[in-house]
C-alpha cells in the first residue's frame, strides 16, 4: 500500500490505484448503506472525501470516526460522482489512530469566533482558517530567505539576550537568574547585577539591528530573521510582546537604495504567495469578505484580498517627506473637522496608525513611503540631514496595516553619532563596540526592520495580529 499525503494524492494520484492516507476527521455523515468522511492532513487547503460502503467488518470502527479523530484509510482512488471534489477514496480499511470524544472536542464543524479559537490555540491549526494562515506564514518566511539568498545576502543570527537597548525605549524584558526572594544588594541599596549570570543587567532583545550592522561592515550584505521582544503594556489588535523581525543591513548603501530593497522584498513576497498558495488565499479572501459584510461601507476594504496583493505587486509606491505628509494631514478635511482621534497640530509629532492609514487608503490609495522624519522622534543611529532637524529615515505604510517597514540610512560619522547619543542619554561605554565601527573603516550603510507578523496580517487579511502567530504573547497571557 502506497502511503501518500492528501496534497500528493490530489495532485498526482492515479485513478484505480490503492493508497494509504493518514489525517484528521473534519466531518462524518451518511446512512446505513454508505458513509462519507471528510479528512485533512494539513498538507494543503483541500480535504479528501472518503467513501465507506456498507461493511459489517468496519461498522464498529466507523462509530469511533468522529470530528477530531485521527485515522488511517486504505482504499482505491476513484473519480468522484458527486460535486465538490474531483476524486475520492473508496475505503477498504480504516484504522483509528487516536479517538476523539465528539461531546468534548472543541473544534466542531461549525463557525467559531476567533476569540474562541485563540483560547484553543492548541487545536486551531486544524481549522481551515488557521491551517491556511500558517501555511502562508511558512510561505512568506521561505520567500524572504529565498529573496535574500538570490541577492547574495548572508543570514546571521544576532543575540536574543543582550545588554543593549537598540531603540532607547526602555520597554524590555529583563533576563536574570538571581533569586527574586533573596536579591543581592550593593552598598548603594541597588540590586547588585555583578552577582547575576552575565555580571550586569541583561534583557531580551528588541532588535538585532546593531549587531547586524557589525556584520554588514565586513560581509557587505546581511540579514537577520528572528524573535524580538517588547514589554509594552498594550492590549490591542496591533501589538505582541513576542514577535519576529526581518532586518537586513547593507554596506555602501544610502536611503534610496534602502527604500528600493524594501519595496522589492515586499513585492517579491506577495508574488511568491500568489504563485504558490492561491487556494489558501482565495479561501481567506472569501472569509474576509464575509467578515466585512456586516460592517459599514466606509469600514470595508476597497478590494478583496487577492486584488490587494496584486495591487502591491503592480503599484508604484508613493514616496514623500514627513513634512509633506504632515502638511497633507494637517490640511485634510478630516483634520479640519476634528475627525482624527489624535489631531495634527504641531510639526514634529509622531504619526499614529489612523494618520498612516488615511494617507495610504484615502489620500493616495496605494502604499506610501515617508522619509526624513524629525530627529526627535527617531532613534539615535539614524543619519542626520543637513537641516539638523530631520534624519534619513523611512517608513513604509500598507493599507489596513499602517507601518509595516521602518528603516534608515545609519549614521556613519563618529562625531555626529556621539553627539546624538549624548542628546538621547545613551551610554557610549555600553556601546563602545558600536562606536568602534565608526573609527575603523566606516562606510555609508543602511537597513530596515520588517515586522513579519504585520506582513502575514496583510497577506492573510486577518485583522488581529494574535491570529497570525501560532502562540501569541501579550499582557497577562503566556498560555501554551
Amino acid at each position: 500500500m502506497n502511503r501518500i499525503t492528501i496534497k500528493e494524492i490530489l495532485e498526482h494520484g492515479n485513478l484505480n490505484q490503492d493508497y494509504s492516507v493518514f489525517g484528521w476527521v473534519r466531518t462524518k455523515r451518511g446512512s446505513k448503506s454508505i458513509t462519507f468522511i471528510i479528512m485533512n492532513d494539513g498538507t494543503c487547503f483541500h480535504d479528501l472525501q472518503v467513501i465507506v460502503e456498507l461493511n459489517p467488518r468496519l461498522e464498529d470502527r466507523l462509530k469511533q470516526v468522529n470530528s477530531g479523530a485521527s485515522i488511517r484509510v486504505d482504499g482505491k482512488l476513484a473519480k468522484s460522482v458527486g460535486g465538490g471534489q474531483k476524486v475520492e477514496l473508496m475505503a477498504s480499511e480504516i484504522e483509528i489512530i487516536g479517538a476523539a470524544d465528539p461531546e468534548e472536542y472543541p473544534i466542531q464543524p461549525k463557525k467559531h469566533s476567533l476569540d474562541f479559537l485563540r483560547k484553543n490555540a492548541h487545536l486551531r491549526f486544524r481549522t481551515k482558517t488557521f491551517s491556511s494562515v500558517f501555511r502562508i506564514r511558512h510561505a512568506l518566511s521561505f520567500a524572504i530567505h529565498k529573496f535574500f539568498h538570490e541577492r547574495n545576502f548572508y543570514y546571521i543570527n544576532t543575540p536574543i539576550i543582550t545588554s543593549a537597548d537598540a531603540e532607547g525605549a526602555g520597554e524590555m524584558f529583563q533576563v536574570t537568574n538571581l533569586d527574586m526572594k533573596n536579591l543581592p544588594i550593593d552598598p548603594n541599596g541597588e540590586v547588585d547585577y555583578q552577582k547575576d549570570f552575565f555580571g550586569e543587567s541583561s534583557n531580551l532583545t528588541v532588535s538585532g539591528q546593531l549587531e547586524a550592522e557589525l556584520a554588514a561592515l565586513g560581509l557587505s550584505k546581511v540579514y537577520t530573521f528572528g524573535p524580538t521582544f517588547r514589554a509594552e503594556n498594550s492590549n490591542t489588535s496591533r501589538h505582541l510582546a513576542e514577535f519576529w523581525m526581518i532586518e537586513p543591513e547593507v554596506a555602501f548603501s544610502d536611503l534610496n537604495n534602502n527604500i528600493d530593497l524594501a519595496i522589492r522584498l515586499l513585492k517579491y513576497s506577495c508574488q511568491f504567495v500568489l504563485d504558490n498558495y492561491l487556494d489558501d488565499l482565495a479561501f481567506l479572501s472569501q472569509r474576509k469578505e464575509k467578515e466585512e459584510a456586516a460592517l459599514k461601507k466606509e469600514d470595508r476594504s476597497k478590494s478583496n484580498l487577492l486584488d490587494s496583493l496584486r495591487s502591491i505587486i503592480d503599484s508604484d509606491f508613493t514616496i514623500l517627506s514627513y513634512t509633506d505628509a504632515f502638511d497633507l494631514l494637517k490640511n485634510s478635511k478630516k483634520n479640519r473637522k476634528n475627525k482624527f482621534q489624535f489631531p495634527i497640530n504641531d510639526w514634529g509629532m509622531d504619526f499614529q496608525s489612523e494618520h498612516e492609514r488615511f494617507l495610504v487608503e484615502k489620500e493616495f490609495d496605494n502604499p506610501v513611503v515617508i522619509t526624513d522624519y524629525p530627529k526627535d522622534i527617531k532613534a539615535f543611529y539614524m543619519r542626520l540631514n543637513d537641516d539638523n532637524k530631520t534624519v534619513r529615515a523611512m517608513d513604509i505604510l500598507f493599507p489596513g496595516i499602517g507601518e509595516i517597514v521602518g528603516g534608515s540610512q545609519r549614521e556613519e560619522r563618529l562625531e555626529f553619532l556621539e553627539k546624538r547619543m549624548l542628546e538621547m542619554e545613551i551610554s557610549k561605554t555600553e556601546l563602545w563596540w558600536y562606536l568602534e565601527t565608526r573609527r575603523f573603516g566606516s562606510v555609508p550603510h543602511s537597513g530596515f526592520g520588517l515586522g513579519f507578523e504585520r506582513l502575514v496580517q496583510f497577506v492573510t487579511g486577518m485583522t488581529n495580529i494574535r491570529d497570525v502567530i501560532p502562540f501569541p504573547r501579550y499582557p497577562s497571557h503566556i498560555e501554551f
